[in-house]
């Protein structure tokens, strides 16, 4: 049987084979070239021989040592909540054990629970204490209770009904409780960034992108007979300009958040920094391109438009897909659709029920037409795309990284405020407006 501290050191140890492919794999640019990996890395961390090995059988054993280790994470996560359970179960009998209650003698009461009067009554109604009282009371008196175990006395005399009873002790008149704050907080609810990782990535180092477009391109190509006139061709090139603009965002802060609670800042920092690639993330496809923002795929002059018409939606995909291949001369990669509308694609049943993207028991495929789905938000339901997302056709140009930066503004420096901002530069450039399609009316 496994233990908790077995699960995790194994948890532990496939962290750590990961992190060191990853770390050797790691390029400069922030991208993965698993084939820098060294074959001593392969061999300890992923388990592979020493031979070379191809870029797709080292993914695949990563892929492999993943899975392992979400099953050793959640080998964790349950044998955490077993030990958890034991803990309560015991916390529970060490309260059952406490002290006996009135009646908890089955030798003194089969039928039914004794209750135990309180000592006051019990004297008073004592019939020895009653003829001591008419007497004058008469030196002292002893009475006996037999019939009460010492245990029976003692927990009656816990509920502070005796004689001489004084207030009871509660949360208001003794100790208040102490509650101490769970760790973390419960994250607001926000669109995550949905597209940034399938837009091909270069940098530059200007303030624009300048690039070269052929706009003119007629082949002369033709038979010639035999002394015959060679057929003229006719090339034109045309410079073109991509824009780069900058995306900020800022918050102030006092000295007392930031030097009281540990975490503030970097916090703050990763919430900005979220902030502005959640930006980006969305100005890429529906940016507007008034200035200062970016142009995004959505109103980007030249790609090309499928209407849904009668079609099921799956028909529209493909036949935007067949006007990149013939008119924008690009291999599609990648759908990009809403939630919304990806739902009704999913839901979809043949006319006696079943489910054609795969049963509802499944996760089903992020699929369609062979093509990964990107289920993206940005956009309003009803407008899907389809695109060749390669280096060829579009590229988002990265001028600077996010910058995180503090500073004092106006008359923060005398009330103990500053404000933390962050920004960047970017630009995105469709070079081939018709290798993309937008497909409308879903």
């Amino acid at each position: 049987m496994t233990t908790l501290t077995a699960a995790r050191d194994k948890f532990a140890a496939l962290q750590a084979s990961l992190g060191t492919v990853f770390t050797e794999a790691k390029t400069s640019d922030g991208q993965y070239d698993f084939q820098k990996v060294a074959k001593e890395t392969l061999q300890a961390s992923l388990g592979m021989d020493a031979k070379a090995h191809s870029t797709i059988d080292v993914v695949k054993r990563i892929n492999e040592k993943n899975a392992e280790l979400d099953e050793a994470a959640t080998a964790v996560e349950a044998l955490e909540a077993a030990e958890k359970a034991a803990s309560s179960h015991s916390d529970r009998e060490k309260a059952v054990r406490g002290l006996p209650m009135p009646g908890g003698d089955k030798a003194r009461s089969d039928s039914a629970v004794q209750q135990l009067k309180a000592l006051g009554d019990m004297v008073s109604d004592e019939k020895a204490y009653r003829d001591w009282v008419e007497r004058g009371a008469p030196d002292g008196i002893t009475l006996q209770f037999d019939e009460y175990l010492p245990s029976d006395m003692l927990a009656k005399g816990l509920s502070i009904n005796t004689i001489g009873s004084k207030a009871a002790m509660t949360t208001s008149a003794g100790w208040a409780p102490e509650s101490v704050r769970l760790p973390g907080f419960v994250e607001a609810a926000t669109r995550p960034v949905q597209l940034l990782d399938i837009v091909p990535m270069a940098r530059t180092g200007q303030a624009a992108i300048p690039y070269m477009e052929e706009t003119t391109r007629n082949h002369g190509a033709a038979e010639v007979a035999e002394g015959g006139d060679y057929g003229e061709a006719e090339f034109v090139l045309t410079e073109k300009n991509g824009t780069i603009v900058k995306i900020g965002t800022s918050i102030p802060v006092t000295d007392e958040q930031l030097e009281d609670v540990d975490q503030s800042q970097s916090y703050i920092n990763s919430r900005l920094v979220f902030g502005i690639r959640q930006r980006l993330d969305g100005q890429i496809l529906v940016g507007n391109g008034t200035t200062p923002n970016m142009r995004g795929l959505k109103n980007t002059v030249g790609i090309q438009t499928q209407a849904k018409g009668a079609d099921p939606v799956p028909d529209v995909f493909y036949k935007a897909m067949t006007k990149i291949r013939v008119t924008g001369r690009a291999i599609p990669t990648h759908h990009v659709i809403n939630p919304t509308d990806w739902q009704g694609v999913r839901l979809m049943r043949t006319a006696d029920g079943v489910y054609i993207w795969g049963n509802p028991s499944e996760a089903g495929p992020e699929r369609l037409w062979g093509l990964p789905v990107v289920q993206c938000d940005a956009d309003a339901a009803g407008t899907g795309y389809v695109g060749a997302f390669n280096p060829a056709f579009v590229s988002l140009f990265e001028r600077r990284g996010v910058d995180v930066q503090v500073g004092f503004v106006g008359s923060q420096f005398t009330k103990g405020q500053r404000t933390i901002r962050a920004d960047t530069r970017m630009g995105i450039v469709f070079f081939r407006p018709a290798a993309f399609c937008s497909c409308t009316g879903l």
